[in-house]
């Protein structure tokens, strides 16, 4: 199955996302921050990444590039909350492949994640 990096400050949501995604049979990896993302992405190579658009250290906007600079093919969905419309918008710009508004439904993340993984 394929491996899914989860990137958000909030280690609530990680946890919540992780537990959505190996309960449907996903390997999980995680990052607290868009530095630790980029570092993490790089070792790993992860088939996808979930990530959170504000974050300490380093926002998911400049990870994302750091990420698609790297490796051109990455696969990343935006993680943002209402009323980032225009970072959304900068987001695919930039390089991201879809983006879900939190609070997100479960079928929702599915979703994004298995468009993306065909």
């Amino acid at each position: 199955m394929a491996k899914i990096l989860i990137v958000d400050d909030a280690e609530f949501l990680r946890v919540r996302i992780s537990k959505m995604l190996t309960a449907d049979g996903y390997e999980v990896i995680e990052a607290e921050n868009g530095a630790k993302a980029v570092s993490t992405y790089q070792a790993s190579h992860p088939d996808l990444v979930l990530m959170d658009v504000t974050m300490p250290e380093m926002d998911g906007l400049t990870a994302l590039k750091h990420i698609r600079a790297f490796d051109p093919k990455a696969r990343v969905v935006m993680l943002t909350a209402l009323g980032q419309e225009s970072v959304v918008l900068e987001a695919i710009k930039s390089g991201a492949r879809d983006f879900v508004v939190k609070p997100f439904e479960r079928e929702r993340v599915l979703g994004a994640i298995s468009k993306l993984l065909v």
